[in-house]
């Protein structure tokens, strides 16, 4: 299948396994630059040259951790123009309502909302100028119906909705 993307760059973080190293991986055989991101150079490593026996020739690794306002940073000045975002970073856990503590609130957000937030805020305005872009937040069916064990988690894919949403909306007068 030839998605058109030869032209393009894509930023995916969290993706040195799981769901983003999948995502990445077919971006880059698709034919898109590829930048993928990790806290850890073996695995990112790793990651690329696995995404490169797959074919995906045009793949690199940004060594930043794209929780943190200072690795997002890192990510814009190394790349500061995407025309794919692929917001995939996050984490989750089950834990109890009660035992979830005003810093487990807080660090959730961080990496599962604000890490997406401050790299669509970077990159959005320069979609917008080129007249295409995409971000994506890859969220879970979490946000929409919250499990009891991981309220924690699903306020946070709620969130990646509203600002889905949100910015969805800021694009739609210049189509």
């Amino acid at each position: 299948m030839d998605l058109h993307l030869s032209d393009k760059t894509a930023l995916v973080t969290g993706s040195t396994a799981g769901i983003g190293l999948e995502i990445a991986r077919k971006l880059a055989v698709e034919g898109a630059k590829v930048i993928i991101t990790g806290r850890n150079r073996a695995k990112l490593d790793q990651a690329v040259d696995s995404i490169r026996v797959s074919g995906g020739a045009r793949v690199s690794g940004a060594l930043a951790d794209a929780s943190m306002e200072k690795g997002a940073a890192a990510l814009v000045r190394a790349t500061p123009s995407v025309d794919i975002l692929v917001n995939n970073l996050g984490i989750y856990e089950i834990k109890d309502f009660a035992a979830i503590t005003d810093a487990d609130w807080r660090s959730y957000f961080e990496v599962n909302v604000l890490s997406g937030v401050r790299l669509a805020r970077a990159y959005f305005p320069g979609m917008l100028e080129r007249n295409w872009g995409r971000i994506i937040f890859i969220s879970s069916e979490s946000g929409l119906v919250t499990p009891g064990e991981m309220i924690h988690y699903g306020m946070t894919k709620t969130a990646q909705l509203a600002v889905s949403r949100g910015l969805a909306g800021l694009t739609k007068a210049r189509r």
